[in-house]
């Protein structure tokens, strides 16, 4: 079962969508069956309104399921209601981001694509500081406790069963300075070390990779079962956007396999980090 209660939320939609359309009925002749609004048997699917036990209790038996099933499916709903450990930093996580951090929880596979910042995972706390310092929107409180989320966040990369880690990170976010160049300096150090941990590959895209497919930063999160598909995740400074279609995967899919092959290899990746490094110690 999943283990969030994002991803119980999630994989609840999935399991009611497909109930419904095996039943043969439409989200209208659901909500008339059960006098309520095409609109919410819609939101029950696409995860974005509250699904109580009960409601999950009349699908259930309007679709003939077992009891088996009905009541797995009435706990996927209670315990999607439950807060996962990063909601108890409140404000200091933005009720988008929310969504994002349950489901990298629980996912099996991670590549990032990253142009201008060094990924949230495997930044230093100087580093994310100046970051929060830097974007006045948050109060200092606020960043704290957004520091302390990611912070916790980064563990997944070392623990056991940690998510098949890819980061490409382009040239650029090397070479801009974040603070200062001691910082950065800390900064590349720690990055050559996350690089070197079993579950991460990191890969360099250099300045002279030429024209390469993608124009902003995109992660995409894969799940161990195969009912739960692939996401993809895009943010910005007060929203994000979360991709499931199957076209939508396939070509940033497509980009990433691209970024992959212009960027230098995992080997030779390193030796230009440790040469900015260099750099950035003079």
């Amino acid at each position: 079962m999943a283990g969030s209660p994002t991803a119980r939320r999630r994989r609840l939609s999935i399991e009611l969508k497909k109930l419904r359309e095996a039943s043969g009925l439409t989200c209208a002749q659901v909500g008339a069956a059960l006098d309520w609004s095409a609109s919410k048997v819609n939101r029950m699917e696409t995860g974005t309104g509250r699904v109580q036990p009960s409601d999950v209790d009349a699908l259930g038996r309007l679709y003939e399921t077992s009891d088996d099933i009905r009541e797995f499916l009435k706990s996927l709903a209670r315990q999607a209601k439950m807060k996962g450990w990063w909601q108890v930093h409140g404000s200091g996580v933005p009720e988008w981001f929310n969504i994002y951090i349950g489901l990298e929880q629980e996912a099996s596979s991670f590549w990032q694509y990253q142009c201008e910042l060094v990924p949230g995972l495997m930044q230093t706390t100087s580093y994310m500081t100046e970051l929060h310092v830097a974007g006045s929107h948050m109060t200092p409180e606020d960043a704290d406790r957004a520091i302390r989320v990611r912070l916790e966040r980064q563990e997944m990369l070392s623990r056991k069963g940690a998510p098949d880690a890819w980061f490409i990170v382009h040239e650029c976010a090397l070479r801009q300075v974040i603070g200062d160049r001691s910082i950065m300096r800390e900064q590349l150090e720690h990055l050559l070390d996350v690089a070197q941990l079993p579950a991460v590959t990191l890969q360099i895209l250099p300045f002279d990779a030429g024209t390469h497919p993608v124009t902003g930063p995109f992660t995409i999160l894969g799940f161990p079962d195969q009912g739960d598909p692939d996401v993809v995740y895009r943010d910005g400074l007060t929203d994000a956007t979360y991709l499931e279609g199957e076209h939508h995967v396939r070509e940033y899919t497509r980009a990433f396999n691209g970024l992959r092959a212009a960027a230098l290899s995992p080997q030779r990746s390193p030796l230009l980090v440790k040469s900015i490094l260099k750099e950035h110690a003079r």
